[in-house]
């Protein structure tokens, strides 16, 4: 046996607390139709072990833009199947119908309360990857011990069942809901309980650049800055369609900084627009940067995004409280390699401020638990190589922050709220 036999067919894919990822492409090792088709058998035999109501609560698959010719697999594709594997065994499944952002997922569990849902996506991943993203009934990525029970329960069943290869159940089966309209619908409501600003930001002068780095972005960009009350931010005409070859940008990764970010500048100097927006390819990791007054982009890291809206949400939240409203009921949350600058203003302005080991899952099973305890999480995030995702007290998940264009004026938001940050 040669080597590329050897490695495609002699090893196999590690099951973690991320679910899986890896290439797409034939063998044990890769992502494809089989490799899935046994993880979620496995899946459905441990959560038919851990909820005895499994069938009444179902189960949630959302996908994003990601495919390859080359081995005709593509992440919707791959979303039909796991949804076959479940929908045979008698599992309701909330399936989009259309590609969603990552963080419609664990949103989805939670409202629907579900038992568990699996994102099809490599997130920012090169070209040739794709994933398996798991997220159990508190919306966050699973822990152990359940990864290694998924995975002793894979072993068990590598055989694919009768109806696992039946992606035709998703068109035919009566179990098989569309959860899109409503669950875009309740988000961007949601989100709005977070704008405290709106009637101001309607009448703001700001120009923002978006570019969804030919993923999943856009269109939910677009609603997301309408619940605002902003202006619609004006996408780069090359990166707003989805592309699984992301022809434009050698990494779809918002991390990278001004070296993916040059299209967007040069759009943003065209219009002057003085905020950028980038998100990843399935929409759970920002970018901003912002034009300063000596002509050159200022590209935010993830820490100094976590100081503006860490002090954006208490600041807002103290505005709108009652006089009874305990500021000690009040938390904050970021992993040990995050900054420290939350736990500086916490210590300030008297509320808490907590850590947990890295990884969202850590992040969104604390504040599942501060949230059942009656605690007021308003702000959680990770920093990860420039890169910042959070959580807000809407439910364990990611997504976009967008800054409020509020008294400031035209000042830009983002610059204010920067320099009163960083003068804790």
């Amino acid at each position: 046996m040669n080597k590329e036999l050897r490695d495609r067919l002699c090893c196999r894919l590690t099951f973690g607390t991320a679910g899986l990822r890896s290439a797409m492409g034939a063998g044990f090792c890769y992502i494809n139709d089989l490799t899935v088709i046994q993880s979620t058998q496995g899946m459905y035999k441990y959560l038919e072990r851990c909820f005895s109501d499994f069938r009444q609560r179902g189960f949630v698959v959302g996908y994003d833009t990601r495919g390859q010719v080359t081995s005709s697999c593509s992440s919707k594709r791959l979303a039909k199947l796991t949804a076959a594997v479940l929908l045979a065994k008698g599992v309701p499944v909330y399936l989009f119908s259309k590609y969603v952002p990552t963080p419609f997922v664990p949103y989805a569990v939670r409202h629907l309360k579900a038992a568990a849902g699996v994102m099809i996506t490599a997130s920012h991943n090169r070209k040739e990857d794709n994933g398996y993203k798991v997220y159990w009934e508190n919306g966050a990525q699973i822990t152990s011990p359940h990864d290694k029970e998924i995975l002793k329960c894979i072993e068990e069943c590598v055989e694919p069942w009768n109806g696992s290869w039946n992606e035709n159940l998703v068109d035919t089966s009566p179990l098989t809901r569309d959860p899109l309209e409503e669950i875009s619908k309740i988000y961007m409501e949601d989100l709005k309980k977070i704008c405290y600003h709106r009637e101001l930001n309607t009448k703001t002068n700001l120009k923002f650049i978006h570019t969804s780095f030919h993923g999943v972005g856009h269109d939910y960009v677009q609603l997301a800055f309408k619940a605002f009350g902003f202006k619609p931010p004006i996408p780069v005409p090359e990166q707003k369609d989805p592309d699984p070859d992301f022809s434009t940008v050698k990494c779809p990764n918002p991390e990278e900084g001004e070296s993916v970010l040059e299209l967007s500048l040069r759009l943003a100097e065209k219009e002057s627009a003085r905020v950028v927006v980038a998100t990843d390819p399935d929409a759970d990791r920002l970018a901003v940067a912002e034009l300063q007054e000596n002509g050159r982009w200022k590209v935010f890291t993830g820490n100094e995004l976590a100081a503006l809206f860490g002090w954006w949400m208490f600041r807002s939240w103290k505005a709108n409280s009652s006089k009874e409203a305990d500021v000690k009921n009040v938390y904050m949350l970021a992993t040990t390699v995050s900054s420290k600058i939350l736990k500086a203003i916490a210590r300030k302005e008297g509320f808490h401020f907590e850590e947990t080991l890295p990884g969202f899952k850590w992040i969104g099973s604390r504040v599942k638990d501060l949230l059942d305890n009656g605690k007021e999480v308003l702000f959680a995030f990770e920093e990860t190589n420039c890169t910042q995702q959070y959580i807000t007290n809407l439910s364990c998940l990611q997504q976009w922050p967008v800054p409020n264009a509020s008294e400031q004026g035209a000042r830009n938001p983002v610059e204010y709220s920067y320099e009163v940050a960083c003068s804790w």
